[in-house]
């Protein structure tokens, strides 16, 4: 084999009894730290969530956790675009483009946006409303249903204002049937928000909402197949409540989960 690779014996053996280095000691240690964070995550983050992860005691740069991550073929799932679900063809009023794509908010309360998006379940679609305080990207408020009618949207608006108890919001939609609805509307001015609605067919006003879906499907419902809606929605509540709002770190937030962003004094 020396003579395969043109070696001397004398080195092969220096080689191969030479004392492990401090780096590479340290890469395989930062290795098993990366693959626990990965796995622990359900394999979501990429290198600069898991570098923002590391414990204290294994500081690292992000180059050098993806360098690691790429070598070992350790990836993050990466979202897809999902087509619009709500009807806009309607002669319903409609309001401005209030929001008008700056999604910033420095205070919790000020600032949401609402979308519907879908699950399939071998029962049948089953319909998700959401509710999303700018500020930390939290959601406030949601609701499930087979069905996607009025009160789909009006219930997870209820819950989000039951959840906060927040008035005089704005609050920014597409400009479908359900949102432009006279008992969606009655229950905004019910509690003093500001309608502000997409332009017809750009997803783009509600940017943040489409981004959580695609998070959503991405990393969690995609690798399931759903018998029933039941078991659709106990994923949904898992992915919300359990790991998205209280441990998912976020890059907006400065990777701080939403529901740990804390107001600034």
């Amino acid at each position: 084999m020396c003579q395969a690779f043109e070696v001397s014996r004398s080195g092969y053996y220096a080689f191969t009894t030479r004392p492990e280095s401090k780096r590479s000691r340290e890469n395989r240690e930062l290795l098993k730290t990366i693959l626990h964070i990965h796995k622990n995550n359900r394999h979501i983050y990429g290198a600069p969530q898991i570098t923002k992860n590391l414990p204290s005691h294994q500081r690292a740069s992000r180059g050098r956790v993806a360098r690691l991550m790429r070598a070992n073929g350790i990836r993050s799932k990466v979202a897809r675009k999902f087509k619009a679900t709500t009807n806009s063809k309607h002669n319903l009023p409609v309001a401005d483009n209030i929001l008008n794509r700056d999604f910033a908010a420095t205070i919790p309360n000020k600032k949401w946006v609402s979308d519907i998006t879908y699950v399939a379940t071998q029962e049948g679609w089953l319909y998700l409303a959401g509710v999303m305080d700018l500020f930390g990207r939290k959601l406030v408020g949601w609701a499930m249903d087979r069905q996607m009618k009025t009160e789909l949207v009006s219930t997870a608006l209820k819950q989000a204002i039951g959840r906060t108890g927040a008035k005089n919001v704005l609050i920014h939609s597409d400009r479908g049937v359900q949102y432009a609805s006279k008992e969606y509307q009655q229950l905004l001015n019910q509690h003093g928000f500001i309608c502000s609605m997409s332009r017809k067919g750009n997803c783009y006003d509600n940017a943040p909402m489409e981004s959580f879906w695609g998070k959503l499907k991405m990393e969690w419902l995609n690798d399931y197949t759903f018998k029933t809606r039941n078991e659709a929605k106990r994923a949904i509540f898992e992915y919300i409540e359990l790991f998205y709002n209280r441990r998912r770190t976020h890059s907006t937030n400065g990777y701080i989960p939403p529901f740990l962003l804390k107001e600034a004094a």
